[in-house]
């Protein structure tokens, strides 16, 4: 009996292991094998994440742009078509080209190789910021979503068209900068200044600006991004006398500048909508539950309501789209515990609308203020940039690819409330437009944060998109 039982369970045993190694090997064989361009654009983005260019010691963002260039060359670029220039060693740009038959002037795309400093300690375990790691349907890394996807679809889709033989109707300029991060010129500025010649175009696409969005695992809509706010900081100081602090007066240098930064902290500057968030709150009412969607619709037919401004600034999203924000972002003031200041000081940090000047943000902050004695500011050269008008052949583009591979979402205009390399561009006289290429989730936002991923499908998924766009407008 005992010698039967053991056959059976040994039997069944097996049984068991082949019903585990066949599902094993069905599951396996399920899992779709990368195409050809999708395995490059893996090897790509697994060698861009993999060195480190933040700006620190360890960083080198020449490293990259050298392994970029090498791999542009195994592809067929001659030499003489492929630039690693910039004014420090860890520190350059890469600037490749396709010539066209035509005489158009060229059409620039864009992203940058420098990426935000991350700790492993601060990462889940397991996850190393700057190895590629690929976790139940997301890749894990540092540049995952800012920006190295976007070098990944670039440098795939310039190798691609290059190994196709596709000649464009113009010349096609890829371009990969450094310190868009670190903010030290050595990137779309030094380039601007010391290489026009191998950037002007008539326009330029950027990977690292737009919107395209989904949620709860919904497509939502293409954002082309058309401008940004200008970023300014001031200075505000108060200076007294100081003193004894046993024997205080009214004339107490904290106090006054704390009395005007909480009557800026009340203030709230007019709404004022331009060509580009105009159309966003158009295109995009039909998205929103009811009562915003009355809301986006009322402030288009008048921005002087002030009944639905004031509903719509409850998002801090919204109201940065509707107006010039200024905000208090650092505060110092006093040199001793037991000594009446002598000075107060603090850093507002504004983000001006693109069409709104300097001169006037200034002015308004002394009438808010309403202090002689606190003085006001710049801090250094913000180099203001305008918008750039709506490009009817990329919103065509666009939606021709909404309709053919994501069931006609709305494609939308988008103002970004950060900043970019476009801003450079804009400044120089190059009209540039945002378009991401990537969906992502407007409920998990990880760039310059802990545990930075985008989705292995949206990865590939953009990598088609980038060459078919790219193509599509080179023809």
């Amino acid at each position: 009996m005992k010698n039967a039982f053991v056959g059976k369970l040994v039997c069944s045993s097996l049984v068991l292991l082949s019903f585990i190694f066949t599902a094993g090997v069905v599951s396996f064989a399920q899992q779709p094998a990368l195409t050809a361009p999708q395995q490059l654009a893996r090897d790509i983005f697994k060698e861009l994440i993999e060195i480190n260019t933040t700006d620190t010691p360890a960083g080198d963002v020449g490293k990259a742009a050298e392994a970029m260039a090498a791999r542009l060359m195994a592809a067929g670029f001659p030499a003489d078509d492929i630039r690693v220039i910039g004014p420090l060693r860890n520190k350059r740009n890469l600037v490749a080209r396709i010539h066209g038959k035509g005489p158009g002037k060229p059409i620039l795309f864009l992203a940058h190789l420098d990426v935000v400093e991350a700790l492993a300690k601060d990462w889940s375990p397991n996850l190393d910021p700057f190895k590629l790691n690929e976790v139940d349907g997301f890749f894990y890394g540092r540049g995952t979503t800012d920006i190295k996807e976007g070098d990944t679809f670039l440098i795939t889709t310039f190798i691609r068209l290059k190994q196709e033989g596709f000649v464009p109707s113009r010349d096609l300029i890829l371009m990969l900068t450094a310190d868009e991060e670190g903010g030290d010129s050595n990137g779309v500025q030094w380039l601007l200044k010391e290489h026009r010649d191998l950037i002007d175009a008539e326009y330029a696409v950027n990977t690292d600006a737009g919107d395209f969005e989904w949620q709860k695992g919904k497509r939502l809509l293409l954002g082309m991004e058309t401008s940004e706010k200008n970023y300014v900081d001031f200075t505000l100081e108060v200076k007294s006398n100081g003193g004894h602090s046993s024997r205080p007066g009214k004339d107490n240098a904290i106090n006054r500048l704390a009395a005007g930064l909480v009557r800026l902290g009340e203030f709230d500057f007019p709404v004022d909508l331009n060509e580009t968030t105009r159309a966003f709150f158009e295109r995009t009412a039909s998205l929103q539950d009811a009562a915003t969607a009355a809301d986006f619709r009322a402030i288009v037919k008048n921005p002087a309501d002030k009944a639905a401004a004031a509903r719509l600034a409850r998002s801090t999203y919204f109201n940065a789209l509707m107006r010039t924000t200024c905000v208090a972002t650092l505060l110092e003031g006093g040199h001793a515990h037991n000594a009446l200041p002598q000075s107060a000081k603090a850093n507002v940090n504004c983000r001006m609308l693109p069409d709104a000047k300097l001169a006037d943000v200034e002015n308004t902050l002394k009438k808010v203020l309403a202090d002689d004695r606190i003085s006001i500011t710049v801090v250094g050269d913000p180099g203001t940039a305008p918008a750039s008008p709506l490009h009817p052949v990329l919103m065509k583009k666009l939606e021709e690819f909404s309709k053919r591979l994501y069931g006609g979402i709305p494609v939308v205009p988008v103002m970004d409330t950060g900043a970019s390399d476009g801003k450079y561009l804009r400044i120089g006289g190059i009209p540039t437009y945002g378009v991401r290429g990537v969906f992502m989730d407007v409920d998990d936002e990880r760039a310059h944060g802990k545990d930075e991923r985008v989705g292995v499908k949206d990865f590939y998924d953009g990598v088609e998109f980038y060459y078919l766009f790219v193509k599509s407008l080179a023809e």
